[in-house]
């Protein structure tokens, strides 16, 4: 069974994708950025920040799918300039802990040239 999961408190798709879908106990998020869910606008700053942001996005959409950080099984990261790692990692260290999933990080141009980071995951969860 597939189920498409379109969360509360989350920002709403910007295309023609669903936040997450649960294909048997894998959970797919898709790529989130450093988007308010109260305005769904982005919230820009510096690395720290967008990280925090996007995390705390990736997060309430897999509370609202049943799962948690601790259930992330590999995540990929997108970011603007490579040299932002270090403060990204460091902000991503305090939502994994000890908890470490596997992870590909890579520079990448954005169609939103502001923007400094994107984050997909996925989630293994049994229901």
């Amino acid at each position: 069974m597939i189920d498409r999961i379109y969360p509360e408190g989350t920002p709403k798709p910007r295309g023609p994708y669903s936040p997450a879908v649960r294909a048997g106990d894998f959970i797919f998020v898709s790529g989130q950025g450093p988007i308010d869910p109260v305005t769904n606008e982005f919230s820009f700053g510096d690395i720290q920040h967008e990280t925090r942001v996007t995390l705390t996005n990736v997060q309430r959409i897999l509370e609202a799918a049943g799962a948690s950080m601790a259930d992330v099984v590999k995540c990929s990261v997108f970011l603007k300039d490579g040299g932002d790692f270090a403060n990204m990692n460091a902000v991503y260290a305090e939502f994994f802990g000890e908890t470490k999933p596997a992870r590909t990080t890579v520079e990448t141009k954005f169609a939103n040239t502001t923007m400094k980071v994107e984050i997909d995951c996925v989630a293994y969860k049994p229901r």
